[in-house]
């Protein structure tokens, strides 16, 4: 199941990056903090607006952007 419906990008709103849905946090964030290390828990308790779902989302948008890229 897809977790995409997590993610909004509003043009205005944190330079109209994809962010989640009524929060400033972006995709972008969320894939740093990964990246740095910081596991899915960390980034929820860290971010309680933020759920496990939302970091699983962040990797699918993510995954299918390269694919997009790759096939490009």
């Amino acid at each position: 199941m897809s977790n995409l419906s997590l993610i909004d990008s509003t043009p205005g709103v944190r330079g109209g990056k994809p962010r989640f849905v009524g929060t400033r946090i972006t995709v972008g964030d969320v894939l740093e903090y990964l990246a740095s290390g910081m596991t899915t828990e960390q980034i929820v308790e860290e971010f309680p607006e933020l759920t496990a779902n939302h970091v699983r989302a962040a990797i699918e948008f993510a995954a299918l952007r390269e694919r997009r890229l790759a096939s490009a």
